[in-house]
């Protein structure tokens, strides 16, 4: 959901008065008055037929120059969002890994590792991967630097991975703009990882 820019918070005025007179007892007499007046609201609003929605004051903001388009580059979607979202991203993990895992080149890396720590390291690519990609997770995991120092990660290694999940992005047929995003991503990774 897209926030319009200067979005000014909700408010309410309510004046509440009264008095009560006791004539008895046990009988007594009032007048109370209450008036409410909405002064401002946040509402979702879309001016594009229910296409786009923007949270925003409604009468306060100028639609004139907050143009509702899906692919406008100043609101497109995030990497995230173009991918499928958490489930989608899930999928292309569980898929890439396994690939990684039966690599006679790479299956060093998961030798000796048990099943927990397989798991553990495949939740925080998940992780990772979402919140790089503008998703909603937030990445507590070790930097890539880090966490691959001393693995001796080499070139031939580094091509292998890439060529494991270009193969996994053409088996769920993800499109060529979003494939070339992610494959940027990961080759902006490399420095980090690769030693030899």
């Amino acid at each position: 959901m897209l926030v319009a820019p200067g979005i000014k918070s909700q408010y309410m005025d309510e004046v509440i008065g009264g008095f009560e007179y006791e004539l008895l007892d046990d009988l007594k007499v009032g007048l109370s008055y209450q008036n409410r007046r909405l002064g401002r609201v946040i509402e979702d609003v879309s001016t594009d037929g229910a296409q786009t929605y923007i949270i925003a004051n409604p009468g306060e903001w100028d639609e004139g120059s907050w143009v509702l388009s899906r692919r406008s580059p100043t609101m497109s979607e995030t990497l995230y969002e173009r991918l499928g979202g958490y489930d989608a991203i899930c999928a292309v993990v569980s898929d890439f890994l396994p690939r990684l895992q039966k690599d006679d080149a790479l299956s060093r890396y998961w030798e000796h590792r048990g099943d927990d720590g397989v798991s553990r390291e495949k939740q925080l690519l998940i992780d990772f991967l979402c919140a790089s990609a503008g998703g909603p997770l937030y990445y507590t995991g070790r930097d890539m630097k880090t966490s691959h120092r001393g693995m001796r990660v080499s070139e031939t290694d580094w091509s292998a991975l890439v060529g494991h999940l270009s193969a996994t992005l053409d088996a769920f047929q993800v499109p060529q703009a979003e494939r070339d995003e992610v494959l940027a991503f990961i080759e902006s990774t490399k420095p980090d990882i690769v030693e030899a």
